[in-house]
């Protein structure tokens, strides 16, 4: 389960990093989109250690609350582009917090397994 699911989130964060191309700050996103899939790349070859994922799951969770909009507008507007800058922050925010959730997952995961 540790080497699907970490590939699966390797293979979502890669995607992540790709669509950046036409963002306005591509040098921020690509970056942090890129540190979790190599995260989960490690995590799927078991060189992680557990305080690692942990660090990078709190990073990511306080990145995602400071990155949430002052006035939550959602993440959708019928439009892939951005209609308001709280719908980019709040999608921003989204995806820190799926990072967050990920890198929790991986070390849960990673734990688990060097206990077995």
């Amino acid at each position: 389960m540790r080497k699907t699911l970490a590939l699966v989130f390797a293979f979502l964060f890669v995607l992540f990093a790709a669509v950046q191309y036409n963002d306005p700050d591509p040098q921020v996103w690509v970056p942090i989109y890129g540190f979790a899939a190599m995260a989960c790349i490690m995590a799927f070859a078991r060189i992680g250690q557990v305080w690692f994922f942990g660090l990078m799951a709190l990073i990511y969770g306080v990145a995602a609350v400071y990155q949430w909009p002052p006035a939550f507008e959602g993440f959708l507007l019928n439009e892939v582009g951005m209609k308001t800058v709280n719908i980019e922050l709040a999608r921003e925010s989204g995806g820190l917090a799926i990072c967050a959730v990920a890198m929790t997952l991986m070390g849960w995961l990673v734990n688990r397994d060097k206990k077995a």
